[in-house]
């Protein structure tokens, strides 16, 4: 099994865990209470005035990686990202492998008020209600994680409920895959699954075969303003960085510098 298979393993256990303490039914009656924030949208405003739009990610640890922040307070850190610049956040929710809570979408949805994504491993349907009950205004759909059926089905189940959707890609022909489905909202991932080797070039590669018509999000191996200027000046503006800031004592501070340094 190599790493993804593992974490797709221990994502069902979690979900029939989850299915056990709320139903179908409970999730739809919680999803009510929320009134969507535009995720897709607060990208493309900023990348329509020719800024960096950043989502910036709340990440305690990672399987490559392991702990990455010791002192980790997710509602402190998203208000942080807020206050220096960031246009949107991303939420890791998967807790055996990335530390991560569900809970922290709803507590941090109640601090801050731009949009959020739910960043974790979506292979069942009761995820995609679950992340609308618990605050999310985005999901991620990985197209490595799912086949193509799955991935159309949950796209459009997403969508009916009023979600925003990031498609993830890896290489050219997970890229032909997630075009197949018009997403509006499409990610590529810099880090081989195979090798854990990561290269922004990845998204300079793919990019020319994604229609002008999508919002491109490059993710992963983003380490400094070099990089960033690299992307831009390639025509891709929209980034999501966790890593780098969570690093930092502000991560926030890390985020604002970051910003003004790569102008």
């Amino acid at each position: 099994m190599n790493i993804l298979e593992r974490i797709i393993e221990e994502t069902k256990n979690t979900i029939q865990k989850s299915k056990m303490k709320k139903s179908l039914h409970d999730l739809e009656e919680l999803s009510e209470q929320y009134t969507k924030r535009e995720f897709t949208k607060s990208i493309q405003n900023k990348i329509s005035l020719n800024q960096q739009a950043i989502i910036a990610e709340i990440k305690k640890a990672s399987p490559s990686k392991g702990i990455i922040r010791d002192e980790f307070n997710p509602v402190e850190i998203a208000t942080d990202y807020e206050r220096n610049g960031a246009s949107c956040l991303s939420i890791l929710t998967d807790k055996p492998f990335f530390k991560g809570d569900i809970d922290y979408l709803d507590l941090i949805r109640k601090e801050v008020e731009i949009p959020l994504l739910r960043k974790d491993f979506i292979v069942d349907e009761y995820q995609i209600i679950e992340t609308k009950a618990f605050g999310a205004d985005c999901l991620l759909l990985i197209v490595a994680a799912l086949d193509k059926f799955q991935l159309k089905d949950f796209f459009d189940y997403a969508s009916s409920i009023n979600l925003d959707v990031l498609v993830e890609v890896h290489n050219l022909d997970e890229l032909e895959t997630a075009l197949t489905i018009s997403p509006n909202l499409l990610g590529i991932n810099n880090r081989n699954l195979s090798t854990f080797e990561v290269s922004i070039q990845n998204s300079i590669d793919l990019k020319d075969n994604i229609p002008e018509t999508v919002t491109l999000i490059s993710e992963s191996g983003i380490n400094n303003a070099s990089d960033l200027k690299i992307l831009s000046e390639a025509g891709i503006n929209g980034f999501l960085i966790g890593e780098l800031f969570m690093k930092q004592i502000s991560p926030g501070k890390a985020l604002k510098a970051l910003i003004s340094e790569s102008v």
